[in-house]
């Protein structure tokens, strides 16, 4: 069995547990008021919440967010355990590898999709500029930073390595903050790095491009990340967690049309300070 379609079944038995909660969008919420702590990466998928919060979907639905920024999905999902958070922003791998352990998270609501005719929520391999890798198996050996060793960073290059020719299992992970990649690319503590928006444009400054596509690796479409909470916070607010997939569902419908786009462009690199041209 493929390190894929692992991945996969350990997903699929993940968002079963979800469902149950991501699944629903009711009418009539009750106006509650409250206030709930959400952490997320400052990254494009994650901004989802920063724009229902800008464009009121949390307030219509009776919830006041306050959103907490984190480096990864691992510290993120200790957040959330430890009561530090109340709802988390998560590769969908982390939480299945979660699950298979035996840690109880559930999914409720879906944050963003790969979809390979889209370069949104896809990911680089950038290398040193004096690099002498030029392909996959190039990176036999070598030591890659990744934003999390516990998500969907580590399983898309080793499922890139391993489809081009290189072995994977020879590679050493290292966890690094987004922000600090294109540093440890200059000073040499790392081989490559593996980046997403809006973190490309400044590991590429001083760094050369090997690869893009990276998640697409996995699958041509999938969900990649998600919003979720313990099975013990959600039964103690459902009215508060359908009003969060509530508003992430409006926040995807309101994005979705062309009409918005202007408006979409302003909020989405506002909150990942991504250039309006980018």
């Amino acid at each position: 069995m493929s390190l894929t379609s692992i991945t996969r079944a350990r997903a699929s038995a993940v968002l079963f547990g979800g469902a149950v909660y991501g699944a629903l969008r009711l009418p009539g919420l009750a106006q509650t008021g409250a206030a709930i702590r959400v952490a997320a990466i400052p990254i494009i998928g994650a901004a989802q919440v920063s724009v229902a919060k800008d464009m009121g979907f949390f307030a219509k639905a009776g919830i006041d967010v306050e959103i907490q920024p984190m480096l990864g999905s691992s510290a993120i999902a200790s957040a959330v355990l430890s009561n530090s958070a109340d709802i988390g922003f998560s590769a969908v791998d982390t939480l299945a590898t979660a699950h298979s352990k035996g840690v109880s998270l559930v999914i409720i609501a879906p944050a963003s999709e790969y979809l390979s005719t889209s370069p949104a929520n896809d990911a680089e391999l950038i290398l040193p500029a004096n690099s002498s890798v030029r392909q996959a198996k190039d990176l036999n050996g070598k030591t890659i930073g990744v934003n999390s060793l516990s998500g969907i960073s580590v399983l898309s290059t080793r499922a890139w390595i391993d489809g081009n020719g290189g072995d994977s299992s020879t590679v050493k992970f290292v966890e690094i903050p987004f922000a600090t990649m294109p540093v440890a690319l200059e000073t040499g503590r790392v081989d490559c790095v593996q980046v997403t928006e809006p973190f490309i444009a400044a590991a590429k400054k001083n760094g050369r491009f090997l690869a893009s596509a990276v998640n697409g690796a996995i699958a041509n479409r999938y969900l990649i990340t998600a919003w979720f909470t313990t099975p013990q916070w959600a039964a103690a607010h459902p009215d508060v967690v359908r009003g969060f997939a509530a508003a992430i569902r409006e926040t995807a419908m309101w994005t979705d049309q062309k009409s918005n786009a202007a408006k979409r462009t302003e909020l989405l690199s506002k909150y990942t300070k991504i250039d309006p041209a980018i």
